[in-house]
């Protein structure tokens, strides 16, 4: 039984959302970072920005403070509004290709406590920690855990009428995307939506390990006593069938001292070889990768040699570590080594091969993307998947709702 619940939300009024919503810190090159916060007042950057500006000059307690203050300057200012009820949120994003709905509400660590929202990746303590206190000098999150549940033809038939009623938020974004957000406050709506939930024994998390690890340990320490909304977190919750899942290909600096001709023979032990010449070759199914080196694209085919592996070892990228990275390249830590790093699937092959080109890398792998039924048997059988095994869409907008603490 899965619980849902409605939250007081703090929102940017409507003739500000466009210009207050960004997209994840992270996402912004240094120009474009300073571009928005020079030339846009109200972006929802400058609230968090404080957490990253002069990050070796002052205290971690310090930059969260000035979060903090910034974040009470947006409301003093009128940028941000309270809701006086709690509510659900049904939420479109539509992008180029595609079109992702779902409902956001609040999802009890309780339940994750006890495996009713199962995780598939694991989640570095350091980084729990960090945003553990993020959460804790701040007081509110803006960036809900995607959670994946079952199809189910109720609720999607819901979704679909509550699109026909007048949105709370329309706009549209400078990288090209279509955001729509209604408000769900009618208590037999709620309740409705309530019930629809309860019957779903198990969701799984898609993306956001490390924000509910580090509600959970907030929880843990501070209990919901003297802060009643601690005991949940903000969910993004959409069905299965509507989230988009890339993989994360990989890009390695060197060949860990092997020539190019000793490195393609060690990898003929265990992959059947197919050059490609300039072909821009992605792998079309699993246990294939591709592989770019020298200026030149090859099909790397698994040769299965264990076919009634578990889960884990037949994970293509568990497989590309087992059998490439850590025996021939060296490289034995993959959140950490700075000799590998990691390219969101939905980019070009081009960037990959212009990265390899430049010199700064020497070789490229290609992966086939898993699927939701793959995350989902690893999750049940509690095993965890390797860092940087998928990069999961939607995406949502920071700023657009805060869950206050």
């Amino acid at each position: 039984m899965s619980t849902l619940l409605p939250f007081k939300a703090v929102r940017p009024v409507a003739d500000k959302v466009a210009l207050v919503t960004c997209r994840n810190y992270d996402d912004y090159s240094p120009a474009e970072l300073a571009a928005w916060l020079n030339f846009n007042p109200y972006s929802f950057l400058h609230v968090i920005n404080p957490a990253y500006m002069y990050a070796q000059k002052i205290t971690l307690d310090k930059r969260f403070k000035g979060v903090a203050h910034k974040y009470q300057d947006f409301k003093e200012d009128g940028i941000f509004v309270s809701e006086d009820t709690p509510a659900l949120y049904l939420y479109e994003i539509q992008t180029k290709n595609q079109t992702f709905t779902g409902i956001v509400g609040g999802t009890l660590i309780e339940e994750y406590k006890k495996e009713v929202i199962k995780k598939h990746e694991d989640t570095l303590q350091y980084r729990v920690e960090l945003f553990k206190d993020y959460l804790h000098q701040t007081g509110f999150n803006t960036e809900p855990v995607l959670i994946t549940y079952p199809d189910r033809e109720a609720l999607n038939s819901w979704i679909d009428q509550k699109k026909q009623e007048a949105p709370l938020y329309h706009f549209s974004t400078t990288n090209k995307e279509k955001h729509t957000l209604w408000r769900i406050d009618r208590p037999e709506e709620i309740q409705w939506i309530q019930t629809q939930f309860e019957a779903i024994p198990e969701l799984y998390i898609a993306d956001g390990h490390h924000r509910s690890a580090s509600a959970e340990l907030l929880y843990d320490e501070v209990g919901d006593e003297h802060h009643p909304n601690v005991n949940a977190f903000m969910s993004f919750l959409i069905a299965e069938s509507n989230v988009k899942i890339y993989e994360f290909n990989r890009i390695i600096r060197d060949l860990n001292g092997h020539s190019r001709e000793a490195f393609l023979e060690a990898l003929e032990a265990h992959f059947i070889l197919k050059p490609k010449g300039q072909e821009l070759w992605k792998p079309q199914d699993k246990f294939e990768f591709g592989m770019y080196l020298d200026g030149n694209f090859y099909a790397l085919f698994y040769k299965q040699e264990h076919p009634n592996a578990g889960l884990l070892e037949n994970l293509d990228a568990q497989i590309l570590y087992d059998y490439v990275l850590h025996p021939i390249l060296g490289i034995e830590d993959l959140r950490n080594d700075e000799r590998i790093e990691y390219l969101p699937g939905k980019q070009s092959l081009l960037t990959l091969k212009e990265l390899v080109d430049e010199g700064e890398f020497e070789v490229g792998f290609m992966l086939y993307p898993s699927d939701i039924a793959e995350i989902k048997a690893l999750a049940d059988q509690k095993l965890i998947m390797p860092p940087k095994s998928t990069y999961i869409e939607p995406k949502f907008r920071s700023g657009l709702l805060v869950y206050e603490l």
